[in-house]
């Protein structure tokens, strides 16, 4: 009997692993939202943020889990942005430092912004964990659109993911 609960179990963890490495979330495409969020930590997620703001998607963009030594003008530099987008239209989030810590600064800034819908930018293979993340804290009537960073992710990096996400949703179940 415990064999085949095992096995069981096995069974579901191995094809939940097939969907999570083989259907990756998607970028948006030109849906209007309220805001974009970046979480930073990966390769082309700012960039996908600035394009979501130059081409008029939404009007707001928080970067959050940013160093805190990085300057609003250094950001415009790096990313050959106007030092005007980021004065009027990008604020800077220096309280994260983890994937959950990103969905509570994010909170708090969509809060203060009355913020209705929100475009949520990060890596293909992450941002199921972060949308979990987020929509733990989120008040129900805020919509969340993933707007995914394509990547070419080694199967060690979806694997590890992958468990770090069933592991989170299962301390979710069990309140933690």
């Amino acid at each position: 009997m415990l064999t085949r609960i095992f096995a069981f179990v096995l069974l579901v963890w191995m094809l939940g692993f097939a969907w999570f490495a083989i259907a990756l979330p998607q970028p948006l495409g030109t849906q209007r939202t309220d805001a974009v969020v970046v979480l930073t930590g990966g390769p082309k997620r700012i960039d996908r943020g600035l394009m979501a703001l130059e081409q008029k998607w939404t009007d707001r963009m928080l970067i959050t889990g940013v160093d805190r030594n990085v300057k609003p003008a250094e950001l415009a530099a790096e990313y050959q942005a106007p030092e005007t987008l980021f004065n009027c239209c990008i604020d800077l989030g220096f309280r994260a430092i983890d994937t959950r810590s990103n969905a509570l600064e994010t909170v708090r800034w969509i809060k203060r912004g009355k913020i209705l819908s929100v475009r949520l930018v990060t890596t293909d293979w992450h941002m199921r964990r972060a949308r979990y993340e987020l929509e733990r804290v989120l008040p129900d009537n805020v919509i969340v659109y993933n707007d995914a960073v394509s990547s070419q992710p080694s199967l060690r990096t979806l694997f590890r993911e992958y468990n770090k996400f069933v592991l989170r949703a299962a301390a979710g179940i069990l309140g933690v």
